[in-house]
């Protein structure tokens, strides 16, 4: 076993989740951002969290998100983990944490090596880092957007004092090359494993986290 942690990610239907979670994801990820297609409501985030076996963390993705809906997605208990995917501050990170008492993981944009220093900064103050492929300009959605970055700029990197996780443009093809460049433990997929926006496939699903698992890791020093 490779120990290699998947999030499926932006799921939408009771269906996925189950499927998800059956063929093996640690991580399960609802998207709260109403540009997004795989928007959902606290409501239905509170439906699809009781299709979540136990032992699966359930993500709640957010962007810039005031208290008003984060205290609404607590309460329908769709969140084990806060993940924060806009411009949020060290401090606001360090805020939710104190106000919801749960762990939060920051999402990074990286497009080149200047990218890279930001990851320091908030491996201070978050729980988990997620590596993400920045945006185009003018791009509306954070994240999801099914591009990858060069993989190269985390090659033989010193790696950062908390757990991170790979994400962006990641599919079942290319997943366990992106594991064997970066020696990511954690991986994030979303637009790679569905058959329409905010719709998965359990075949992709399936397909990605054993790629994945068999994916040769290289060593962490």
């Amino acid at each position: 076993m490779s120990g290699i942690s998947v999030k499926i990610c932006g799921l939408t239907r009771p269906e996925d989740v189950v499927a998800a979670a059956e063929a093996g994801a640690r991580y399960l990820g609802f998207v709260f951002f109403e540009k997004s297609p795989r928007h959902v409501t606290p409501e239905l985030a509170a439906d699809l969290a009781l299709a979540c076996p136990v032992g699966v963390a359930k993500v709640a993705l957010t962007v810039n998100a005031d208290d008003t809906l984060l205290d609404a997605i607590c309460a329908g208990g769709a969140a084990d983990i806060m993940q924060l995917h806009g411009h949020e501050t060290p401090q606001r990170v360090q805020q939710v944490k104190s106000r919801y008492g749960l762990p939060v993981m920051k999402a990074i944009g990286v497009r080149d090596a200047d990218d890279l220093a930001a990851i320091d900064t908030y491996a201070a103050v978050a729980d988990q880092l997620l590596i993400d492929a920045k945006p185009p300009q003018n791009a509306t959605l954070p994240g999801g957007n099914g591009l990858a970055f060069d993989w190269r700029l985390l090659a033989g990197r010193k790696y950062w004092t908390r757990p991170w996780m790979l994400a962006g443009g990641l599919t079942p093809q290319n997943v366990a090359q992106a594991v064997q460049m970066t020696g990511a433990r954690q991986v994030d997929v979303s637009s790679g494993v569905e058959s329409a926006p905010g719709i998965k496939d359990a075949g992709l699903m399936a397909e990605f986290i054993a790629a994945a698992a068999g994916a040769a890791a290289p060593k962490l020093r």
